[in-house]
């Protein structure tokens, strides 16, 4: 397995749900943090739940995938604090279970801002950074509904995973050579307040600090055994 010491790992919507799990899982395995959110009251105070006064650095920053530049601005804070980006991982996201017919041009470009160009500009700001790491990490939080269309469920929202899920492998294909690995992390439900409105009994879902914890595992193996997609479910799927 890697050291990873001092290595520096971004991490977009960290203040809750998902997020907030990878960054507690990954800040007790060494990992020095740079942490984004729109919001940084709510941002500050899940890191609180996890921090300790003794531990590798945590920065916390402002971060919406809507706005021009964010995504340079962030990289640009992040080197300035730790020198340096060995991880990016793109979780910020939004979810809108719309019904074709209800869905609105407005929703359904919010999703593809904020699921699929959000992570795009991201990886192109910090693509120079994790290629002079060696061993760069990419993981894009994306989701079962990046792999498959379930009935009539939430089709801007699978529209935009889908694309997501297509910038990952064009990436994971032309990094392999810099020695960045790329992983695709493919839930069905996870329990966070994403996902209380979805009308989906709590006791079946994915908890988030189960999801963490495999991501984490991945994360320090070498780059002779790469993960390209961890798909994660609590009941059999169909992935076509």
């Amino acid at each position: 397995m890697r050291d990873i010491t001092g290595c520096v790992a971004m991490i977009s919507g960290a203040n809750r749900g998902i997020g907030e799990a990878i960054a507690a899982a990954l800040h007790a395995d060494g990992w020095a943090l740079s942490l984004a959110a729109r919001d940084l009251a709510s941002l500050q105070a899940s890191v609180s739940r996890y921090r300790r006064d003794q531990g590798p650095a945590v920065t916390l920053h402002r971060y919406d995938a809507t706005e021009d530049g964010a995504a340079e601005r962030w990289a640009a804070e992040t080197m300035s604090a730790h020198s340096r980006i060995d991880c990016l991982v793109n979780n910020a996201g939004v979810a809108h279970p719309d019904a074709l017919e209800e869905l609105t041009e407005d929703t359904l470009d919010e999703m593809w801002q904020v699921n699929a160009k959000g992570p795009f500009r991201m990886i192109r700001a910090t693509l120079d950074h994790l290629r002079r790491s060696g061993e760069g990490r990419i993981v894009n939080v994306i989701s079962m509904s990046g792999k498959r269309v379930r009935g009539t469920f939430a089709p801007g929202y699978a529209m935009s995973k889908h694309a997501a899920m297509a910038l990952h492998h064009s990436v994971r294909h032309l990094t392999f050579p810099d020695g960045i690995r790329c992983t695709a992390v493919c839930p069905g439900y996870v329990q966070t307040d994403m996902t209380s409105g979805f009308g989906v009994d709590p006791s079946i879902m994915i908890q988030a600090d189960d999801l963490a914890q495999a991501l984490a595992t991945i994360l320090r193996l070498p780059n002779t055994a790469s993960v390209a997609e961890l798909l994660v479910t609590t009941e059999p799927e169909t992935i076509a």
